[in-house]
């Protein structure tokens, strides 16, 4: 687990600046602080941080093959590299260390581009091949590890594990996107391939760029998808009982270290099912690792101690209080970009926490989205099944009448919100699903932005993220294809990001097993009904687990990592909120539109409504313009 970064000349060979370089790469020394390297010949030039988690004495990087010809930096890990090895020396390579950053080098060769198709893991890695002149640029199929690049007007390529490095470089404009920003307040998030730049982009999940010198940088290549088949006939004991093997293959190996290694035990479904299994495949008592919440709303910490006294871990507890908010600044400088899950300050205090006792942590991140698991999904096929009842071309027309017409009832219980029913009726399935995952929707949006910037968009809607992936789904299915864009979307730009800045933040590399792309593609194959049963999330995974876990474990409410933001924003961060969205910084940006500003500030502290969630999206917007367009060039 590890930083990389780097600079490619794609017009010809201009020196690299080495001292440039340097910079860019101790940017992210957080990333790996144990070791530091660079590679520079005339074009090219690759920087690398390391966290030493396998071959601990031999691993350095940059690495290169026989003859230097071939050159690779990578942030990940490749959890088949035992398994390839072999294959790749029986084809005539020689290895001179036991990591599995070797095998990406000597796969290269053996296989070119496809080499991506034989790994297992998560990871993101630049190599470059001398021969052929070319950089090769990757990253895991389901987002985890992170990866930026830019072309700047000179052609010159730079590319780094966060947006730091390269904004490190000095080159890089800081120009913001519009669409980004629409997107950022559309989702708490800005979306791949986009970033808040201009001039930057991420490396889509599951993509490969390959860029030749003296050629123009052309589109990543796309090499996995998921797809939501749905056609397994197994019954459910079946069903359970080779997804107990699942993910015991998964998580067994997620265990191969040569650091100290735990987990993250939250109390809920996912991360109790990962403990429970490694339990079972350590030969020592797990570590865990949990927080828990002076406020008796947000605490699950109870439920983590019945799985950790249950499988005898070494459980450590940190008890964060309620009113921990001095982390908003050091969260938009960890995150380079606007990002507004407020989890992401007890995501950070828990792997603060984990770092403490252990170098690596196991998560069980991933498994609402593969299993079924958030209520908004069963909230979803209710009103699916009142969609079904009529095609568009009729709802649209005379249930979004009636919406316009029917008075707001937003005190009401959701089911006898008429107007909000009549609305969501009127939408298409990718519109509705939309709808309910946005902080702010379209019409607060509308409201919220002024003239001028709703004109810089030329018609741009963060709905276009969703309807461009759900036309690559290939299900109609109603669960399946927001499974589908929830892969695609929130769990890439919301969870993993949050993970993997909050991780790395601390030197601590977090896995993945509930992410693993072969239980992902077998789950495809399983049917709705698997996952989703009457009003019951992750059916298959709790049916499985009931040998493992308590029922108070398996079948409560789903809490999740809440912080309470509606309270501190009438109390403690009342005058912060003032400042922050009715202050300059925002209205001078021109983005905004003040008279709505205030009317959330005025609405929310009057108890009127709970805009909670709007604000934090406005007041870390706020902290980004702050602590990253203000910070400056580097020195």
């Amino acid at each position: 687990m590890c930083g990389i970064t780097g600079i490619f000349d794609t017009r010809g060979k201009r020196d690299i600046d080495r001292a440039v370089l340097h910079r860019m790469n101790e940017s992210q020394f957080h990333r790996g602080p144990d070791e530091g390297g660079l590679h520079v010949e005339p074009g090219v030039g690759l920087g690398h941080r390391r966290l030493s988690i396998i071959d601990l004495s031999t691993g350095q990087q940059p690495l290169y093959n026989e003859d230097s010809s071939v050159c690779v930096v990578f942030n990940g890990e490749i959890y088949n590299y035992q398994e390839l090895i072999p294959e790749l020396q029986a084809l005539g390579h020689i290895f001179h260390t036991r990591s599995d950053t070797e095998v990406i080098v000597h796969a290269w060769e053996a296989w070119g581009e496809r080499c991506v198709d034989r790994f297992r893991g998560m990871f993101a890695f630049a190599l470059w091949d001398r021969n052929r002149e070319t950089i090769f640029l990757a990253r895991d199929r389901l987002g985890v590890k992170p990866l930026f690049y830019a072309v700047l007007d000179d052609g010159t390529l730079l590319f780094g594990s966060e947006l730091k490095s390269l904004l490190a470089h000095g080159g890089l404009k800081r120009d913001i996107d519009p669409c980004a920003v629409e997107e950022y307040f559309a989702l708490g998030y800005v979306a791949e391939p986009r970033a808040i730049f201009k001039q930057a982009k991420k490396l889509p999940p599951a993509c490969t760029l390959l860029v030749r010198r003296g050629q123009p940088v052309g589109e990543p290549r796309e090499y996995w998808d998921v797809r939501f088949t749905l056609d397994n006939p197994i019954s459910d004991a079946d069903a359970q009982s080779k997804l107990a093997h699942r993910l015991e293959e998964s998580i067994k190996l997620r265990m191969i270290s040569e650091v100290p290694l735990g987990a993250f035990l939250s109390g809920g479904v996912d991360s109790s099912a990962v403990v429970a299994i490694m339990a079972g495949l350590s030969k020592s008592a797990v570590n865990t690792c949990s927080i828990g919440f002076s406020d008796p709303k947000f605490n699950e910490s109870e439920f983590a101690k019945m799985v950790a006294e249950r499988y005898k871990t070494n459980h450590h507890l940190d008890v964060v209080e309620s009113d921990d908010f001095d982390l908003i600044d050091t969260l938009a400088r960890l995150y380079d970009e606007p990002y507004a899950d407020s989890s992401a300050i007890p995501t950070y205090r828990v792997c603060q926490l984990a770092r403490k006792h252990v170098t690596v942590a196991l998560s069980g991140d991933g498994g609402d989205e593969s299993f079924g698991g958030y209520r908004r999904y069963r909230l979803h096929l209710m009103e699916e099944k009142m969609r079904s009842s009529l095609p568009l071309s009729l709802r649209r027309p005379i249930f979004g009448t009636l919406g316009k017409l029917y008075p707001k009832a937003d005190w009401a219980p959701r089911v006898f919100r008429a107007k909000t029913t009549f609305e969501g009726i009127a939408r298409s399935s990718v519109e509705g699903y939309f709808h309910s995952v946005s902080i702010l929707r379209a019409p607060m949006r509308n409201k919220l932005f002024s003239t001028q910037f709703k004109s810089s968009l030329g018609g741009y809607d963060a709905l276009d993220v969703f309807t461009n992936h759900a036309t690559k789904a290939g299900t109609d299915d109603p669960l399946a294809l927001i499974q589908y864009l929830d892969l695609k979307t929130y769990l890439i730009g919301d969870i993993n990001t949050k993970v993997d800045r909050a991780s790395m933040a601390h030197s601590l590399e977090v896995r993945e097993p509930l992410m693993d792309h072969k239980l992902i593609e077998w789950l495809a194959t399983l049917s709705s009904s698997h996952k989703v049963r009457g009003q019951e999330g992750k059916y298959l995974l709790k049916k499985t687990m009931e040998p493992y876990l308590p029922n108070d474990v398996l079948y409560r409410p789903k809490m999740g990592f809440s912080v309470p933001l509606a309270r501190w924003f009438r109390g403690q961060l009342k005058a912060r909120v003032q400042e922050s969205v009715l202050g300059s910084r925002l209205a001078d940006t021109g983005y905004f539109n003040r008279s709505y500003l205030e009317e959330l500030v005025r609405d929310h502290n009057n108890g009127n409504r709970d805009y909670s969630a709007s604000i934090w999206t406005i007041l870390m917007f706020e902290a980004f313009l702050r602590n990253v367009m203000e910070a400056g060039e580097p020195a």
